[in-house]
C-alpha cells in the first residue's frame, strides 16, 4: 500500500512530526509512504516540495493584500497533481491544507477525478469556516450557516484589507463536499462534536487522538545544560508555546501569573519572542526548542507545567509534560481539559489566573510526586504511539478496500 500524505510542513513541528511518525510506522510495516510539504525544508525521504520559494511567497503576499488564501501557488500545484498522478497512491491523506503553499480548489478538483480514498485529519478548525483556525475565543458560530462578516479576518491567516469570508466558506464547502471518497479524522472528541455540526458532517468520521512517543518523554534525570539556565533551588512553573506575542491572551496571562509568584517560584517560558515582546523582570525566557529530548528535560524539570490557550484541539504540550511526569493546570476551554484524567493536575475557567496560581500553590502543597504516576499513566493508556499510529494503518487498510 502506498499512502501519499499532504502538510504544510515535514518533520518539524506538530504537524509536520505527526506526519513522519506515520510515514516511518508505515515503512516498518512493509508499506510505503510519500510526504508533499509547503513550507521550510526536511530530510525525510521520499518527499516532495510544493512550489518553489518564490512562488509561496508570492501566495503568502497576495494572501495578505487580497484575502484570499489557498487560490495561489497554481504552477507548483499543478506540478503536485503530475506528482499524484505519477506515484499513483492507494490512499491520500491530508493534514494541514492552509499555510500558503497550495491552489486548494485544482487539488480537489484532481482528488474529485481520481476517486482516490482521502483521510483528512483536521488539526485545527479551519477546514470548515470561511477564515480562521479557532472561533471560541470571540464566540463566533458563523461557521455553522455560512461564514460572514468574519471578526477575524486580520488575525490567522490575515488578510490586511479584505474580508473574503463569505466567499472562502463558499468555495471550501464547495470544493470539500466534492469527494466520493473521504474519512474525516478529528484529533479529540471536542473538535469531532464541532464536525458534526459543520458542512463536514457529510462524511464518515473518526476520533484518534494525537501520541506521545513514550522513547523520549519521559521522567528525565537532572540535566546539566538547565542548571546553567533554570534556578533549582525554586519552584518551576513551565509553559511552552510556539511564540508569545505581546497583547496575546496567552503573553498577557503569563505576565499577570508572574507577577503573583513569590520570589522562591521561578516562571520559565518556552517559544520563539515577536518583535516587541518583552517580559517582566524574573521570568526566564527560553527560545523555540525543537528537539523533543530537550524539550522533555524541560517537562522533567518543572514541578508544575501551566497551558495558557483557550484554544486548542489537542495541547500536544499538555501530554508531552504528563508523559515526563509533571502535572498540568489547564484552562476549561476547547480540548484542553479532556487530555486530563484524574490525578493528573486541575482544570481552571478560562483567563482566570488568580485560580491558576491556587492551582499551583495546591501542586506545591502536595507535591509533584503524588502527580507523577497518574500523568505517566494517563498518557501511555490513551496517547500511545504504538496505538494511535496503528489506528490509522487501520483506517489506510480499511478504506483503501472500499
Amino acid at each position: 500500500m502506498l499512502v501519499l500524505q499532504i502538510n504544510s510542513v515535514c518533520g518539524y513541528g506538530s504537524t509536520g512530526s505527526i506526519a513522519v511518525d506515520l510515514a516511518s510506522v508505515l515503512n516498518k510495516e512493509g508499506h510505503s509512504c510519500h510526504i508533499a510539504y509547503g513550507q521550510s525544508s526536511t530530510t525525510y525521504s521520499p518527499s516532495y516540495k510544493i512550489g518553489g520559494r518564490m512562488e509561496n511567497h508570492l501566495h503568502n503576499l497576495c494572501s495578505r493584500l487580497f484575502g484570499n488564501q489557498g487560490y495561489y501557488t497554481h504552477n507548483g500545484t499543478l506540478r503536485l497533481l503530475g506528482y499524484i498522478r505519477k506515484i499513483a497512491p492507494d490512499v491520500i491523506h491530508l493534514h494541514n491544507l492552509h499555510g500558503n503553499y497550495l491552489h486548494i480548489g485544482l487539488l480537489f478538483e484532481l482528488l474529485s477525478e481520481l476517486e482516490v480514498p482521502v483521510v483528512w485529519t483536521l488539526h485545527d478548525c479551519w477546514a470548515f469556516t470561511g477564515k480562521c483556525t479557532h472561533y471560541t475565543t470571540v464566540g463566533c458560530t458563523k461557521w455553522k450557516t455560512g461564514c460572514h462578516q468574519c471578526p477575524l479576518y486580520r488575525a490567522y491567516p490575515p488578510s490586511l484589507f479584505f474580508d473574503r469570508s463569505q466567499q472562502l466558506y463558499e468555495d471550501k464547502k464547495r470544493w470539500f463536499t466534492s469527494l466520493p471518497k473521504m474519512t474525516i479524522v478529528a484529533v479529540s472528541d471536542w473538535l469531532s462534536k464541532e464536525v458534526s455540526m459543520s458542512f463536514l458532517n457529510k462524511y464518515p468520521q473518526e476520533q484518534i487522538y494525537n501520541w506521545i512517543d513514550n522513547t523520549i518523554y519521559y521522567p528525565h534525570p537532572s540535566n546539566r545544560w538547565l542548571h546553567a539556565v533554570i534556578p533549582t533551588d525554586k519552584f518551576v512553573v513551565l509553559s511552552v508555546s510556539g511564540a508569545w506575542t505581546a497583547g496575546s491572551s496567552r503573553y498577557e496571562d503569563a505576565v499577570q501569573l508572574a507577577g503573583m509568584l513569590p520570589d522562591d517560584m521561578q516562571l520559565v517560558l518556552v517559544g520563539n519572542r515577536t518583535a516587541g515582546t518583552h517580559f517582566p523582570p524574573g521570568v526566564i525566557h527560553i527560545p523555540y526548542v525543537n528537539s523533543g529530548e530537550q524539550l522533555a528535560q524541560l517537562y522533567s524539570m518543572a514541578d508544575v507545567f501551566v497551558h495558557f490557550s483557550t484554544e486548542d484541539t489537542f495541547g500536544k504540550v499538555i501530554a508531552e509534560s504528563m508523559a515526563c511526569g509533571t502535572p498540568v493546570v489547564v484552562y476549561n476551554s476547547t480540548a484542553c481539559p479532556e487530555l486530563l484524567a484524574p490525578g493528573c493536575g486541575y482544570v481552571v475557567q478560562p483567563r482566570r489566573v488568580e485560580d491558576l496560581f491556587l492551582s499551583i500553590q495546591k501542586i506545591r502543597e502536595s507535591g509533584k510526586s503524588q502527580f507523577t504516576i497518574p500523568c505517566i499513566e494517563n498518557v501511555r493508556s490513551r496517547f500511545g504511539y504504538h496505538t494511535n499510529t496503528h489506528q490509522y494503518l487501520d483506517l489506510y487498510q480499511q478504506v483503501a478496500m472500499l
